[in-house]
């Protein structure tokens, strides 16, 4: 019988923790709780954690620092909790390596539909013993190593990403020359849908654009296709 994911929720507002692990456990998932980042790395050294849900909004580290501190050691999976409207806090979130967000309030049904969706995608990835052989992929003088996950301009200078780039540019080049809206860049990022007036998307790209020096009115690489979406138009080549 296959052991239910053990979820961790690190919050400070013990009434919603304890909600949520309430909620979590009737759904069938194991589940742990930490009032701060103390308390989370206490957890994952005595515990092994499938997913964790962090609040953005923590005493001592907050939700972006821990998840960054995170990222430095470990794959887990990581969907932010934040009470900040604004998208660019999203994005920051996304950019230290969290796998999705989630606004508050938020209905309990959403984040397990949520947790569900994200424990799919990372399930199903392949493992280290099936990770691909090192390849390049080149592109309008670029060059993306998908192995040490990192972009070189054309000068030969390697120019830092974002994991939330990273990806981003990585479905943009198994994609050349193919519009793709922003629901489905959405979809194959964080695995859901897009909501109308969330433009984290928009953002994000944004943000790449300006890591491959294009020009904002007129880019050459990422472009805007009207109505429908962005496209890389350019050629891509591996090796």
């Amino acid at each position: 019988m296959e052991t239910p994911a053990h979820i961790l929720i690190v919050d400070d507002d013990r009434e919603i923790s304890s909600l949520l692990a309430d909620y979590l456990e009737k759904n069938g998932y194991r589940t742990s709780t930490a009032g701060d980042g103390k308390a989370m790395w206490k957890v994952l050294d005595e515990r092994r954690i499938d997913l964790i849900v962090l609040d953005l909004n923590l005493p001592g580290d907050d939700g972006l620092t821990l998840c960054r501190n995170l990222r430095a050691r470990s794959s887990i999976p990581v969907i932010m909790l934040t009470a900040r409207a604004e998208p660019v806090d999203r994005i920051l979130g996304l950019e230290m390596g969290a796998d999705d967000y989630l606004p508050k309030p938020f209905e309990p049904r959403e984040l397990f539909a949520r947790i569900r969706s994200v424990l799919r995608r990372t399930q199903a990835a392949p493992g280290p013993a099936q990770a691909p052989e090192s390849q390049m992929l080149r592109f309008a003088g670029w060059t993306m190593d998908t192995t040490a996950r990192h972009l070189v301009n054309p000068q030969g200078v390697v120019v830092a990403l974002s994991g939330a780039e990273y990806r981003l540019l990585k479905i943009f080049l198994d994609h050349a020359n193919r519009v793709l809206s922003r629901d489905q860049l959405l979809n194959m990022i964080a695995g859901r849908d897009a909501d109308p007036f969330d433009r984290s998307i928009d953002l994000q790209i944004s943000r790449l654009r300006q890591k491959l020096g294009e020009d904002a009115r007129s880019p050459q690489i990422i472009k805007t296709v009207r109505n429908e979406g962005y496209v890389l138009a350019t050629a891509v080549t591996r090796e």
